[in-house]
C-alpha cells in the first residue's frame, strides 16, 4: 500500500502533539512537512530527527502556512491535518478551501486519537478563547487541591520557540529553572506564577513522556492538573473538565475553533469576568452555555485586579502592557490593565502604536484592532529588545504592567511601573471547593 503524504498545518503547539501521538510511528502515512502560523517566526526550522522517530531520520521540514498550495503540488500531498487553535470558523474553512482546490484532503483530529490516559486523576482547564481565565482558575483549582492535602503535578499546553529537542520535557521548579529552560516572556507568564506558589509544572514536546515523568515525579503527585493554551482540548484525558467562557466576546464559545469543543466537553462551565461584562453579552452567554452543554454545572466567576498603591494612577498618562496573546489573536481590545487604570482614574491611556519599532511594529500592523495597549510580545530576544524600545519612545508618565509576571524584571523599563495582579473569584455556590470536594470524594483522594 502507498503511504499517503501528509501535511500538518498548525502553529507549534497541537501539530506536533498530533504528529507524536497519531502519526510519529504510522507506517500508513509519511507527514512531507509542518506548516506554521499565527505565532511569529517558528516556521524555517525542523522539527527534528530526534523527535520525529524512527521513519522520519532527517527531521520533518517547518514552512510558512502561505506555502500550502506550492507544497501540496510539489510534494505529492493527498491529506492536510489542521492542528492550531483560537481561530474562527471562517478562517478554519478558508484553509480548508486552500486545501481542497489544491487537491488535497483536510481533516481535524479528535480526542479519541489524540488524548493521553494518565494513571493519575486528571482535572482539566480550558477556555472557548484565549486570555478567558483559564490561568487564575488553574492556580485557583490547585489551592484547594493543596489545603485538602493533595500533591499536584501542573502541566501546561506547549509553547515550544526554542531548541526542540531541549524542550521535549521541560520541568520547572524554581525561579532559576526558567533562565535555565531559556524561556521567552509568554512560557514566564504561564509558569512563574505556578512556580512562586510552589507547584510543580512541567511543559514540553513530548507529552507522553512529559506526563509519564509527572505522574513519578519525586515531590510526589496525587492529582495532574492540566493547565491548557489557548482555546485548545486537552492533551491528556481529564476525569473532571472545566471550561471558562468569557462574556466581553459574547458569542464566540460557538464560532472559534476548537473553542466550542472545550464548551461540549465541560463537566463545569465558570462564567468569568462578570464584573466587566455588558449585561446582554452576559445573558446570550448563558443561553449559548445551556444549548450546547445543559448538563454542564455552573459557577460564575469574576477576575479582579490588584495594585499597590493605586493612588499613583490618578491623573498619569498610562502605556498599558497587557499580556500578549490575549490582546492579539484573543482580540480583546480592553483588559485588566485599562480597565485598572480607568478605575483609578488614568487622565490618558497613551497609545503605543505610533511609537513602536521592529517587531512590535509589525505586530500592530497584523492586528490592526489592538486598543490603545502594548501586548507583551517575547517570542523571541528582539522581541524583547523592541518591547523595551517601545516603551523607552512612548510619552507617559506611568507603565501599567497587567501581565502575569512583572516585566521589570526580564525587560528594561525606563520609566516608573506598577504591576497588575489578578486572581480567579467565585461568585456564590457551586464554586470550585464544592466541585474539588465532590472530585475527592469521587476519586477516594
Amino acid at each position: 500500500m502507498l503511504k499517503r503524504n501528509v501535511i500538518i498545518i498548525g502553529a507549534a503547539g497541537r501539530d506536533f502533539h498530533n504528529f507524536n501521538t497519531y502519526f510519529r510511528d504510522n507506517e500508513l502515512y509519511n507527514v512531507v512537512a509542518f506548516t506554521a502560523a499565527q505565532i511569529p517566526d517558528i516556521d524555517g526550522r525542523k522539527y527534528p530527527a530526534g523527535l520525529a522517530g524512527k521513519l522520519y531520520p532527517d527531521g520533518i521540514p517547518i514552512y510558512s502556512e502561505s506555502d500550502l498550495p506550492r507544497l501540496i503540488s510539489e510534494l505529492k500531498v493527498t491529506d492536510c491535518v489542521f492542528a492550531y487553535s483560537d481561530v474562527p470558523y471562517q478562517r478554519v474553512m478558508a484553509v480548508s478551501a486552500i486545501v481542497n482546490a489544491a487537491g488535497a484532503n483536510f481533516s481535524l483530529l479528535g480526542w479519541k486519537e489524540t488524548m493521553i490516559k494518565s494513571t493519575k486523576p486528571v482535572i482539566a482547564v480550558g477556555a472557548v478563547r484565549t486570555g478567558g481565565g483559564k490561568s487564575e482558575a488553574s492556580r485557583r483549582i490547585v489551592d484547594e487541591l493543596k489545603k485538602r492535602g493533595l500533591k499536584v503535578i501542573a502541566i501546561r499546553h506547549p509553547m515550544p520557540y526554542g531548541n526542540l529537542v531541549k524542550q521535549a520535557v521541560q520541568r520547572f521548579e524554581t525561579i532559576d529553572d526558567l533562565s535555565k529552560h531559556e524561556c521567552t516572556i509568554e512560557e514566564m507568564e504561564e509558569y512563574e506564577p505556578h512556580v512562586v506558589r510552589d507547584t510543580i509544572i512541567y511543559s514540553g514536546i513530548d507529552y507522553e513522556a512529559i506526563l509519564r515523568q509527572a505522574e513519578s515525579d519525586p515531590r510526589g503527585c496525587d492529582v495532574i492538573l492540566w493547565d491548557g493554551g489557548n482555546n485548545d482540548f486537552p492533551f491528556i484525558k481529564p476525569d473532571l473538565m472545566i471550561t471558562l467562557v468569557d462574556p466581553q466576546r459574547a458569542g464566540h464559545e460557538q464560532r472559534y475553533y476548537p473553542g466550542e469543543i472545550t464548551l461540549r466537553l465541560a463537566d463545569v462551565v465558570i462564567v468569568n469576568k462578570i464584573e466587566s461584562a455588558d449585561l446582554d453579552d452576559l445573558f446570550e452567554v448563558r443561553k449559548n452555555v445551556a444549548r450546547i452543554n445543559p448538563n454542564a454545572v455552573i459557577i460564575d466567576a469574576c477576575s479582579p485586579t490588584i495594585v499597590q498603591n493605586p493612588a499613583i494612577i490618578r491623573g498619569k498618562k498610562v502605556l498599558v502592557i497587557e499580556e500578549g496573546p490575549t490582546v492579539t489573536h484573543g482580540e480583546v481590545r480592553y483588559s485588566y490593565g485599562c480597565f485598572t487604570a480607568m478605575k483609578y482614574g488614568a487622565s490618558e491611556l497613551v497609545d503605543p502604536k505610533p511609537y513602536a519599532v521592529g517587531k512590535l511594529k509589525t505586530t500592530f500592523e497584523n492586528y490592526p484592532d489592538l486598543g490603545p495597549v502594548l501586548p507583551s510580545m517575547g517570542y523571541s530576544n528582539q522581541q524583547m529588545k523592541d518591547l523595551s524600545e517601545t516603551i523607552k519612545n512612548t510619552p507617559c508618565d506611568l507603565v501599567l504592567i497587567a501581565t502575569p509576571i512583572d516585566l521589570k524584571r526580564v525587560i528594561t523599563i525606563d520609566k516608573p511601573t506598577l504591576h497588575v495582579r489578578y486572581d480567579l473569584q467565585e461568585i456564590g455556590h457551586p464554586d470550585l471547593g464544592d466541585i474539588i470536594d465532590e472530585f475527592v470524594k469521587k476519586h477516594r483522594l
